[in-house]
């Protein structure tokens, strides 16, 4: 039985940018398992959430050559990747269509028929919206939505130190609000 090589960071990256299989083997089965695990957590679809997976690793791939060890860790960087084409998948109008044309499932019919409500999130979202509006669209935006302060600034069109400001105080008044 040949023994598991183990890479580190440094040996990892140079062999991918050097284009070894056996580098982007051993970074396939290190690290799918928790990149897939980000990825579900916005995609809630197990089959689309191993195609993005695919084109997550794909991307690592094709843009390993991009990767800076000065501006952070590898697993944060396909961290980041594997976390925008999860969003890019979840906002576009294909996936907005499937589930608007989706069939009903014996899922749905159970969980139709059920009375729990899961109250964290209905609590929550009712103390979001005793905010201000200005504190409230940032934080639905940002925390039930996604987007990145840098996306909400264009959204909205307003500076982004202004997104910052505003996201900071919404989230001090929730903590007064929320401390008994």
């Amino acid at each position: 039985m040949e023994a598991v090589k183990k890479y580190s960071e440094y040996e990892l990256v140079m062999l991918l940018k050097q284009r070894q299989q056996t580098a982007f083997s051993y970074l396939y089965d290190n690290y799918s398992g928790a990149l897939n695990a980000v990825i579900l957590n916005i995609v809630p679809d197990n089959d689309l959430a191993g195609d993005v997976l695919q084109e997550v690793f794909v991307k690592i791939w094709k843009q390993i050559e991009t990767y800076d060890e000065t501006k952070g860790r590898l697993f944060t960087w396909m961290l980041n990747i594997a976390r925008n084409a999860s969003i890019d998948t979840v906002r576009s109008k294909n996936y907005q269509n499937n589930l608007q044309n989706r069939e009903l499932t014996e899922g749905v019919y159970e969980k139709a028929g059920s009375t729990q409500q899961q109250t964290d999130q209905i609590g929550l979202k009712k103390i979001v919206h005793s905010l201000k509006d200005e504190y409230k669209v940032l934080v639905d935006l940002s925390y039930f939505q996604g987007y990145t302060q840098d996306e909400i600034s264009k959204l909205l069109d307003i500076p982004l130190g202004t997104v910052k400001t505003r996201l900071r105080t919404a989230l001090t008044q929730l903590r007064q609000i929320i401390k008994p």
